[in-house]
């Protein structure tokens, strides 16, 4: 995996992985033993939580196995209550770096097609710090819904107290969006990541 990963994508790996207490290292973009070991060390873990809590759909599994291993223990409990009533919900976003984020706040803006889907730059997103995800409902007879009601239905199965919900948001509503509620401001949890600090 590290011959595939720039200089960025390494440090923020090891940003990840530093927060949730697993590298010891400088957050340096180097990937030498030390972020080695750490990346192991969260694969190990994180299958361990799959055997433990349910495996879900390939898409699911994807983005799950990117969050936080806090977050893979909340997104898996979160899947098998709703699982549990029949309905049919997939994992279609999870961790995003900052210029994977900045792709999508693109979108939609600058002369950019496509619809606006996120009104969060790199950094300015949950999703930024391994700790959300995005889900998609299908149905049998539409497929990928959109429809609100449908959403709400899966809050309601699924919400618990560890977990706050984007359809609950005043001022831009996201049903699809569920997140760790961990009690930090956003700007706090940033400071947190960028300096290597356990944050989860």
């Amino acid at each position: 995996m590290s011959d595939r990963l720039s200089h960025t994508d390494v440090l923020f790996t090891q940003r990840l992985l530093r927060m949730q207490g697993l590298y010891d290292g400088a957050p340096d973009g180097v990937w030498g033993p030390r972020t080695q070991a750490a990346a192991l060390e969260f694969e190990r873990r994180s299958l361990i939580l799959r055997a433990e809590l349910g495996e879900f759909d390939p898409r699911s599994e994807r983005h799950i196995l990117g969050l936080t291993l806090i977050a893979q223990a909340e997104a898996r409990r979160f899947m098998a209550r709703v699982s549990g009533h029949g309905v049919d919900v997939r994992i279609i976003s999870g961790t995003r770096s900052y210029a994977e984020q900045n792709l999508l706040f693109r979108q939609g803006r600058y002369g950019n097609p496509g619809p606006v889907v996120t009104h969060a730059s790199g950094g300015r997103s949950r999703h930024n710090f391994g700790i959300a995800w995005d889900i998609g409902v299908f149905t049998a007879e539409a497929g990928y819904s959109r429809h609100p009601r449908d959403y709400a239905e899966v809050a309601r199965l699924g919400l618990s107290d560890a977990l706050q919900w984007g359809g609950d948001w005043p001022r831009f509503p996201d049903p699809p969006h569920y997140e760790l509620d961990l009690r930090i401001d956003l700007a706090a949890l940033r400071e947190r990541f960028e300096r290597g600090e356990p944050a989860v």
